[in-house]
């Protein structure tokens, strides 16, 4: 199991860091749609992980950055004719 949460940490912290590398870049922007997925499931997953390890101040940041994704998500969504 502590493997499986490992994984999960380690693949949201690279999908954190490549939604900020596309956006630093140009490449992406913060209203793009594939942007706030990124976000979504990483913050996720970072929620996952420190959850498990007991790091709730991380585990608390996470789900209010989930949150926002999600309602970005929404609100582009609303926004396509």
């Amino acid at each position: 199991m502590n493997l499986a949460i490992e994984s999960i940490g380690w693949a949201a912290a690279l999908l954190i860091l490549a939604s900020y590398v596309l956006v630093s870049s140009g490449r992406l922007t913060g209203q793009s749609v594939i942007y706030q997925w990124m976000n979504v499931v990483g913050s996720a997953g970072f929620v996952i992980n420190a959850g498990w390890h007991g790091a709730f101040p991380s585990t608390a940041l996470n789900v209010v950055w989930c949150a926002i994704g999600i309602g970005m998500l929404w609100k582009l969504n609303r926004s396509v004719p």
